[in-house]
């Protein structure tokens, strides 16, 4: 835990994390520090007790602050029919949710990105440490959990480790990809390897062979690399060239150490050879998934989970691969995941058990084994994996590359200083000059740095 877990007024004095009674301002709430964190989590230790089993929650209602698509109407009824919990939902906004903890009426369920929010709000002291739960859970066991959970656990200094903050609904590695043989058959390009990985380079090297251009148009993109956050996939790109976007504590970027600036260098030649959707040249689809089903897209780097779309569509289905991440030549091999989205508990929840109840049954009952069987993402409990779709061949081949990839898949640790999608728009800001060719990658590296940084700073002294 954080070594400030001891710090005075860390806990009880009225506005604190620890303080159960106490509404939480705005500005308490941006300015959490770590020791509230580590104060909220060592509270816990007088809570267990109350952690009730399985069948806690029937007849109480449950607040889900979601995106649309995260929990259906559906769902909601069969929660109601299942274990007797009534849900009711928010739609997910930061905003929203700062005033609903403002106000001391939290949700009491969140989604979540856990590759990028889990460090930013458990170093906020907001989120409740989810260990003692998992220790007496008869559904969520420990030893079935994937490794990707560790996306949701901070120690007060790094992603991975520490208490559990919550968990992901199902995850891709997200740097895998699909691509289309028909579309390589007819570009006269040989596959990739079944299970050994291309170079970053040579999959670049593929997708201008593979990409068709008419008339100044282009009428079938080559490749499309832009992970599922440009700020977490440069961070994953960093790591595979062997270094670290962030400093050791997480309170700065540096785009200019070699390893940063190798990946920023082949992002940024992906998109000024316009071989696929960017910032500078968008997909009219937004994503790759209709794209790829309409034959106009080579290869997507959209990891397992686009298997979802691929499998309903029985022409194309039985033309699509996927392929391991890439590697960067003398790198390291690692095959990450930039979402692993799911959901948390406030610490401020009313309704912690009955929450858990919901927490429970949507990661390992009915919901997680639809899930896994739809192909829409690899369960996050191991013992689900045996639901992933395996009927048809084309199924088999891709359940062989995914089994395989699993041995490559290590936590990619993100700041908690500042929202991926904050450095997101500053990244769209700056880098179109560079994408553009008028700004070189060295010099759009120091202006990353410069506006990255202060905004980094700031949040550092939120937290503290």
């Amino acid at each position: 835990m954080h070594s400030q877990a001891g710090a005075p007024g860390a806990s009880g004095a009225p506005g604190a994390p620890g303080h159960p009674g106490a509404p939480l301002s705005r500005r308490r709430f941006l300015a959490l520090s770590a020791a509230g964190a580590t104060a909220g989590a060592a509270s816990l230790s007088g809570c267990a007790l109350q952690v009730s089993s399985a069948a806690s929650g029937a007849g109480e209602t449950v607040t889900v602050m979601a995106k649309s698509g995260d929990i259906s109407t559906d769902l909601i009824k069969q929660a109601q029919n299942d274990i007797g919990v009534k849900i009711e939902t928010v739609l997910y906004s930061i905003s929203k949710l700062i005033a609903m903890m403002t106000n001391g009426n939290p949700p009491d369920l969140v989604r979540g990105v856990g590759a990028v929010d889990a460090p930013y709000f458990a170093a906020r002291g907001v989120m409740e440490n989810l260990d003692p739960y998992f220790a007496k859970s008869t559904v969520l066991k420990s030893d079935d959990l994937d490794p990707v959970n560790d996306l949701w656990r901070y120690d007060g200094r790094t992603q991975g480790k520490g208490p559990r903050y919550g968990m992901a609904k199902d995850f891709s590695q997200d740097s895998m990809f699909w691509y289309n043989t028909a579309l390589f058959d007819r570009a006269g390009v040989e596959y990739p390897p079944e299970l050994e990985p291309v170079t970053y380079e040579e999959w670049l090297d593929k997708a201008k062979r593979l990409t068709r251009r008419k008339n100044g148009a282009t009428t079938v993109f080559g490749g499309s690399y832009n992970g599922v956050l440009t700020p977490n996939m440069l961070a994953s790109l960093t790591v595979a060239a062997g270094g670290n976007l962030f400093t050791d504590d997480y309170s700065r970027v540096d785009f200019t150490s070699p390893e940063a600036r190798k990946a920023l260098g082949w992002y940024i030649d992906y998109c000024r050879t316009r071989v696929g959707p960017s910032i500078i040249q968008p997909d009219p689809n937004t994503w790759d998934g209709p794209t790829f089903q309409a034959n106009r897209l080579a290869m997507s780097n959209s990891g397992y989970w686009l298997g979802g779309l691929i499998n309903t569509d029985k022409k194309l289905a039985p033309l699509s691969r996927l392929a391991p991440a890439p590697v960067f030549e003398g790198g390291r091999r690692v095959s990450p995941c930039q979402a692993g989205t799911g959901f948390w508990i406030p610490s401020k929840s009313h309704n912690k058990d009955a929450a858990w109840r919901v927490f429970e049954w949507f990661f390992g009952e009915a919901p997680a084994k639809a899930r896994a069987s739809g192909g829409w993402g690899i369960p996050t409990l191991k013992s689900l994996r045996s639901l992933m779709p395996s009927q048809a061949p084309y199924q088999k081949e891709v359940l062989k590359v995914q089994k395989a990839e699993l041995n490559h898949f290590s936590v990619i640790a993100f700041t908690p200083y500042a929202t991926a999608d904050s450095l997101y728009a500053l990244f769209n800001q700056i880098a179109p000059a560079a994408m553009n060719g008028r700004m070189s990658v060295d010099r759009l590296a120091g202006q990353l740095n410069s506006a990255m940084n202060e905004q980094l700073k700031r949040g550092k002294e939120q937290v503290g």
